[in-house]
């Protein structure tokens, strides 16, 4: 079981790259450039705290704990400061939960510098596991490269599970971070791998784990309180207390704030037979005829319907409504009609976006989430 108090590397741990080969251990370093891949993992390992992989030219982090990145939809990425525990803590839990441990092979398809393939990462490697980095390969190879080593469970994001294309047959467990995998999504994923669990955490770079959802979790729900978190809602806004939360930001200030051991990162939702249900973040959310909107709940329900991959809500002041919302769609511009129509029918006139405009590339921050400030520069 990993030291709650220091990052080790389990003795029967493997660390291969994109290539297949395994890797040894590399020399530590303060602050390690993601593109050295499993070498950075062998560092950060050696080095046990006072590390951070990815923005190398922020100042070096501090001696005991460590950093990781933040990857919101704009901006630079922050650093967020946490202690080894809040991490260690999460992987006993994960050994217990998904059997992660010697002989298991985990992969992980993105940069390191992106908390949640970083986190897999030390996790795999700190438990035992054999890790397989496949960031680097296109999405197309990592599908086969998933199947051709025979890995058993993955640590991914939606925006990074749409690339993948060939039959996984040995993959039993899949682990959904990020954002939430919509129902087109799932679907395909079970076609390439019928025999995998499919598990969506909800959670934050600030909090770590805040939920888990399974397949008896309703649909709109991000899941059930994760172990040992709890989860308060309070005027709408949802707190947690957990021993995953981290320690504060190490560079400009965020948008999480504490209160007396609580923290929030201004998410706004609703606990319900004891399921979280999102509706946005506070920061997001505008009035339309004096009625809170969430943009994030119409995207959702956009992602579901035919002729839509990909979808965003920016709204407009309007001194009459408030706020108007527009539309920005990667899909089928043939189903325009039929997509302002179902929208019309499903949210009403006032709260249904008033255009549409459709884009052939979509623009996405480096983990992968839509880019709401070049999006918003292209409408």
């Amino acid at each position: 079981m990993a030291d709650l108090a220091a990052f080790t590397l389990h003795p029967l741990a493997q660390i291969l790259g994109p290539s297949g080969a395994a890797v040894s251990a590399a020399a530590a370093a303060s602050i390690i450039d993601p593109a050295q891949g499993a070498s950075a993992i062998h560092a950060a390992l050696a080095q046990g705290g006072g590390v951070r992989i990815g923005l190398p030219q922020a100042p070096a982090p501090a001696t005991d704990g460590f950093e990781t990145l933040t990857s919101g939809s704009t901006g630079t990425p922050r650093r967020i400061h946490r202690s080894i525990a809040s991490w260690t803590r999460s992987f006993a839990v994960h050994a217990q939960l998904f059997n992660i441990g010697p002989g298991r092979r985990v992969a992980v398809l993105g940069s390191l510098e992106h908390s949640l393939s970083l986190y897999g990462a030390m996790e795999a490697a700190c438990l035992g596991a054999e890790l397989h980095l496949l960031a680097g390969l296109r999405a197309d190879r990592q599908s086969v490269a998933l199947a051709e080593r025979a890995v058993e469970l993955l640590y991914a994001t939606p925006a990074q599970l749409r690339g993948l294309a060939e039959p996984m047959p040995e993959l039993r467990l899949v682990l959904v971070g990020g954002s939430k995998l919509d129902a087109a999504l799932r679907a395909h994923l079970h076609q390439l791998a019928p025999q995998a669990d499919v598990r969506e955490f909800y959670g934050a770079a600030e909090a770590s784990f805040i939920t888990l959802a399974d397949a008896q979790t309703p649909e709109a729900s991000v899941g059930r309180a994760y172990p040992g978190v709890e989860i308060d809602i309070r005027n709408g806004e949802v707190w947690v207390k957990s021993p995953y939360l981290f320690n504060g930001y190490a560079s400009d200030p965020g948008g999480a704030h504490w209160h007396d051991g609580w923290l929030s990162v201004g998410e706004m939702g609703r606990l319900q037979g004891g399921e979280l249900y999102l509706h946005g973040r506070k920061g997001r959310m505008v009035t339309v005829a004096d009625h809170n909107v969430f943009p994030e709940e119409i995207e959702a329900l956009m992602e579901t319907l035919p002729g839509v991959q990909r979808a965003a809500i920016l709204a407009e002041p309007d001194p009459k409504r408030g706020h108007v919302l527009h539309a920005v769609v990667q899909g089928d511009p043939a189903q325009e009609a039929a997509l302002m129509a179902a929208l019309r029918a499903q949210l009403g006139a006032m709260k249904a976006p008033r255009s549409i405009r459709f884009l052939t590339d979509w623009p996405v921050t480096s983990a992968g989430k839509t880019d709401l400030a070049a999006v918003r520069g292209l409408r």
